[in-house]
């Protein structure tokens, strides 16, 4: 039986915490508990959280740890206290947003080709925002910048990891949905 009290106090942790916590940081932090003991918690109080439907909040895995958040259908009532808008991006950011996502790491080059425009204005902005990082240089004459992204990434776009971004069957199933709600028909003139 886990300890009430380590569930009210990695509850605590992620109350507290500005970005997800792996399992690790609460080792780290709680090391008077054995490993399998926050686990098991940190398991039961997720399922606390889930069988109680009427609460605002959820605990998530994003990023490579565990975060509370609030429920997304709660997101215009925040907003509204708030007075803030989602993130918005560009076209041409999510673009490249999403060539750097599915195909990381990559170079500016290979970005470029793909887009057939010069994205290094957009590459500097999505670095700025720490959406992107660069990973290291290519070992290829002129030694380009390699990027991919960043856990920051994965909390706005709320990813637990990368596997979780949509496959292009997904995506073509999304687009033909669309389309099909965007036609509409037209009564036919039978008259003559």
């Amino acid at each position: 039986m886990i300890p009430i009290v380590l569930k009210g106090v990695l509850e605590s942790i992620l109350f507290v915490s500005e970005t997800p916590v792996s399992v690790d940081r609460f080792c780290t932090i709680l090391d008077e508990f054995e490993r399998d003991e926050i686990k098991s918690a940190l398991s039961e109080l997720i399922n606390d959280y889930k069988e109680e439907n009427s609460r605002g909040i959820e605990i998530i895995e994003i990023a490579g740890g565990y975060q509370l958040r609030s429920k997304t259908e709660n997101a215009d009532y925040i907003r509204r206290m708030k007075r803030t808008k989602p993130p918005k991006f560009s076209p041409s950011s999510m673009e490249t947003l999403a060539i750097i996502a599915y195909r990381q790491p990559v170079t500016r080059g290979e970005i470029e080709y793909l887009r057939g425009v010069d994205s290094g204005g957009i590459l500097k902005n999505l670095l700025d925002k720490k959406l992107i990082r660069i990973l290291g240089k290519k070992d290829i004459p002129g030694k380009p910048l390699i990027y991919g992204t960043t856990k920051e990434f994965m909390e706005v776009f709320s990813l637990k990891d990368l596997a979780a971004l949509p496959t292009l069957k997904e995506i073509q199933e999304l687009d033909d949905s669309e389309i099909q709600l965007d036609q509409t028909t037209l009564p036919l003139d039978t008259s003559e």
